[in-house]
């Protein structure tokens, strides 16, 4: 037998529908309210990683800022006092010449002030020799324009041409820097012309 559809029985399913969409609703809006509240955490959240993260660049730049200041203070500590060991070794020098003026002042003993002058040079060189400065190798070698300048030609046959044959003043090097050059002569050949 068919069934009747009553006015009843239509009003009856709207309603058992609108009472799903009901209840489906709240739960809708409460997975929509954790959803907001998660990204409200997470954007909380990475709002304090952001300043924890510009805090620690703001600390590196500052740690930066007193590295270079630190770096810059020790190399200009360095270069202002780079020769205080030379100073100190060539004091005991200059004590040495002192008590060489004083004592040739009290005795006018010339032979005794040269002796004490020599000995003067002599620790000159060796104070210059224990900071790497020596003397530029030069007599009766052959001439280098890296070591040595050329003050003036002798013509000779004892020596070949371009040989060094008179130092006028010696020259100094500094490790492989020509802290000054030897002034010298250099031998060039006889002219044979008539």
């Amino acid at each position: 037998m068919a069934k009747k559809n009553l006015p009843h029985d239509d009003q009856e399913a709207p309603a058992e529908a609108a009472g799903a969409e009901a209840r489906d609703e709240p739960a809708e809006l409460l997975i929509e309210g954790e959803a907001a509240v998660e990204q409200a955490n997470l954007l909380e959240s990475l709002r304090q990683d952001l300043e924890a993260a510009k805090d620690r660049v703001l600390r590196s730049q500052a740690e930066l800022e007193n590295y270079r200041k630190r770096a810059a203070r020790e190399i200009e500590d360095h270069r202002r006092y780079a020769n205080l060991p030379l100073l100190r070794d060539l004091l005991p020098v200059l004590d040495n010449i002192e008590r060489a003026i004083a004592a040739a002042e009290k005795t006018h003993d010339v032979a005794g002030l040269l002796e004490g002058v020599k000995l003067v040079a002599r620790q000159f060189e060796e104070t210059f020799a224990r900071h790497h400065c020596v003397r530029i190798g030069a007599l009766h070698l052959p001439f280098d324009p890296h070591l040595h300048h050329a003050i003036s030609q002798q013509a000779t046959d004892e020596f070949p041409p371009n040989t060094v044959v008179l130092v006028a003043q010696p020259g100094f090097q500094l490790h492989d820097r020509v802290v000054r050059p030897s002034q010298v002569l250099v031998s060039r050949a006889l002219d044979t012309t008539p």
